[in-house]
């Protein structure tokens, strides 16, 4: 008993910091006149995805744990919270792709990066995506494509069947399957970022040098040009380890998931499983935490919205100079 309220304890807590981080996020692109640039458009998609785990697919899945790997809602809430979980996974690494392509742009062509990437383009974007997520993981398990016997799993699954107490709710594959999903929804979306940041870094590095070697030293158009481009590039370092991040907590999940798609596994390690899976979850609750730890604005932001701002030290230091300007 004192195991299952620890477990309990720290599933709540956990859930609650994922929801509360990701809201933080809406709220200060929302609130701060810095952050409110098309771009933040990808970064709010992002954290929406992320909030929406947290309140969708995380109590579900912790009421799994409690139960020690059983499901007492029914086949039909197990295929839902399954789609669901998908969906959301999904969205978040074509965001990802997209925030990724937004870079690309910004580095690659910053004259026309305005004129190019509109707010009505940026929506239709966001869109696509999320009628791509919701395609790729509700359609294969309504239709059966994902089941050995291209059947519609726990079809015959009703909740309160006395003999049903015992099953658990899994996504199933056959080998076809989990190849197909392994690489169009992960692997190449992957390899495709990663050579775009390559390239992303490469052009910024040269970027530097040309405005140095053009520009003088000390002028005006030096500074703003400068100004300029080292803000994005620290939002490009910054959306670079939202995606290492992401990669890092993904990663064994898709590899634990292709492993035993291909070795036909009907029952996976439940361990092993739930470790995989929850670090996949932990990358939810981290990417609130990286938006301050490496951007300014962000952090001025956070500050402003948590009411923890320091004072100005001028007025601290002299308060003579405080009542001059008050009155």
């Amino acid at each position: 008993m004192v195991s299952m309220y620890f477990r309990w304890l720290v599933l709540v807590m956990f859930i609650a910091f994922t929801v509360a981080g990701n809201v933080l996020v809406c709220l200060a692109v929302c609130t701060s006149r810095r952050l409110h640039r098309i771009s933040s458009c990808f970064v709010v998609a992002l954290a929406v995805t992320d909030l929406l785990v947290g309140l969708l697919v995380l109590p579900l899945s912790a009421t799994l744990e409690l139960h020690n790997g059983r499901w007492p809602l029914g086949g039909t809430v197990c295929n839902i919270y399954l789609s669901a979980d998908v969906t959301l996974g999904t969205a978040s690494i074509f965001t990802l792709l997209a925030i990724s392509v937004d870079r690309y742009m910004a580095i690659s062509a910053p004259l026309s990066y305005t004129t190019r990437l509109t707010p009505a383009r940026a929506a239709a974007a966001i869109l696509v995506i999320w009628i791509a997520s919701l395609t790729v993981a509700f359609a294969p398990i309504h239709m059966g494509w994902n089941t050995v016997d291209f059947q519609v799993q726990n079809n015959d699954w009703r909740m309160g069947d006395e003999g049903d107490k015992g099953r658990t709710c899994r996504y199933e594959w056959n080998n076809n399957y989990v190849l197909l999903v392994a690489f169009c929804i992960y692997f190449f979306p992957l390899l495709l970022m990663c050579g775009m940041y390559h390239r992303i870094f490469s052009m910024a590095r040269e970027q530097v040098r040309r405005i140095r070697a053009a520009t003088p030293s000390g002028t005006r158009s030096s500074t703003c040009l400068r100004g300029a481009t080292l803000r994005e590039h620290k939002a490009t370092v910054t959306l670079a380890a939202v995606l290492g991040v992401f990669i890092v907590c993904w990663l064994p999940y898709i590899v634990f998931f292709t492993c035993m798609g291909l070795r036909h596994e009907t029952e996976p390690p439940q361990v092993a499983h739930s470790i995989v899976l929850w670090l996949g979850y932990f990358n939810s609750a981290l990417n609130p935490i990286l938006y301050p730890a490496l951007n300014r604005d962000f952090r001025h932001a956070y500050g402003h919205l948590l009411h923890c701002r320091k004072p100005h030290k001028n007025v601290q230091q002299n308060p003579r100079k405080r009542k001059k300007h008050l009155f």
